[in-house]
């Protein structure tokens, strides 16, 4: 007697159209994905870095002025399954380069292009490709930044530095990411007009950006949306650890050890620019700063810190003291008006602007 087998498989088939449906219903895919982030480099030596996910977020498309469909969007960003062991390839003026993703999914690719970089941005793609087969499961693609070499570059932390974030308060912090959205939250006064001036004042090109922050690498589409709508200048961003949903009320409370070296990696990559960093007194990176400041003196030409208590804070200024004492120019300021007064004093821009 002859057995129909056919049923098995297609009702295989409709359980899993059924289950993709559902996840896109819910803005996810349960698809293979690669987050590729925007990289950077020098005219000798390139960084991009990604992570392979089983579970992803869909980007969001609308914005609205909803409680309850801010805080499903923001718990959507952490619905996320890595993809240990994954296998990731780029091609790369002809050669190919392959990477194998860590434990929580993230995979870095730096190598040394055979032709010297010029100033520019191009375009990388990263491939996921099976490793039983062979085939490509999917792509991604991204930008990847070579800068000119200018007088100046930035490096700026991101939350209480020129976001709103409430980063010294859980509660408070907790409450603006699940009740705004990215196009609702607001940055400090000037803080967009200071980074602006910082960012066009150089003598032949744009002076580049790099945003280094303890924010977790699930917020990076929703950062990047918030210096796309306030106008904040365009740069390269390096964020905290990638979390999953169970660790969403974590949020921003990573190894700040990391963002030590994530500034490390930056420095040595551009030996002989001169670099500012722009920070706040909420957590830690007054002692961050003074930390990069003993090992790279020669680089690093000021420090900016912003007061977001009632008062500045003395262990702070005590802090900054010590920067200065090793030659560095520090500003501890209240207000970004009085930020951009001292960008004009010691010539990062022109006075009048």
């Amino acid at each position: 007697m002859n057995v129909d087998r056919s049923s098995k498989p297609s009702k295989q088939s409709f359980f899993k159209k059924l289950k993709r449906r559902f996840f896109t219903s819910v803005r996810l895919s349960n698809s293979p994905a690669v987050k590729l982030y925007a990289g950077f480099g020098n005219n000798t030596h390139c960084f991009i870095y990604g992570h392979a996910l089983a579970l992803s977020p869909l980007g969001r498309k609308k914005y609205r002025d909803n409680f309850l469909f801010n805080t499903l969007a923001l718990l959507r960003l952490f619905m996320v399954k890595p993809i240990a062991g994954a296998s990731v390839q780029m091609h790369w003026d002809g050669q190919m380069y392959t990477a194998i993703s860590e434990a929580d999914g993230f995979f870095k690719f730096e190598w040394q292009p055979v032709k010297l970089m010029t100033p520019g941005c191009y375009t990388v793609q990263v491939d996921l490709v099976q490793k039983k087969s062979g085939n490509i499961s999917c792509s991604a693609k991204a930008s990847l930044t070579i800068p000119s070499v200018n007088q100046f570059a930035f490096i700026s932390d991101i939350d209480d530095t020129f976001l709103i974030s409430y980063s010294g308060n859980l509660r408070k912090r907790l409450f603006v990411l699940l009740t705004e959205n990215a196009r609702s939250r607001r940055p400090f006064d000037g803080a967009v007009r200071h980074y602006q001036l910082l960012h066009t004042s150089g003598d032949k090109a744009e002076n580049p950006f790099f945003y280094v922050s303890s924010s977790e690498w699930n917020l990076y589409e929703y950062i990047r949306e918030f210096s796309k709508q306030n106008k904040l200048p365009e740069g390269v961003y390096l964020l905290n650890q990638i979390k999953q949903f169970k660790q969403v009320f974590k949020t921003g409370h990573g190894n700040h050890g990391t963002k030590f070296m994530r500034i490390v990696r930056i420095l040595e990559a551009y030996p002989t620019q001169k670099f500012i960093l722009l920070g706040d007194d909420s957590q830690e990176d007054p002692n961050i700063y003074a930390s990069i400041v003993t090992h790279f003196k020669a680089n690093i030409f000021c420090v900016y810190i912003r007061s977001v208590g009632k008062t500045p804070k003395v262990a702070v200024q005590n802090k900054l003291k010590e920067i200065e004492d090793m030659g560095t120019v520090c500003c501890y300021f209240k207000h970004s008006k009085d930020a951009i007064l001292h960008s004009q004093k010691i010539g990062l821009i022109k006075a009048g602007d």
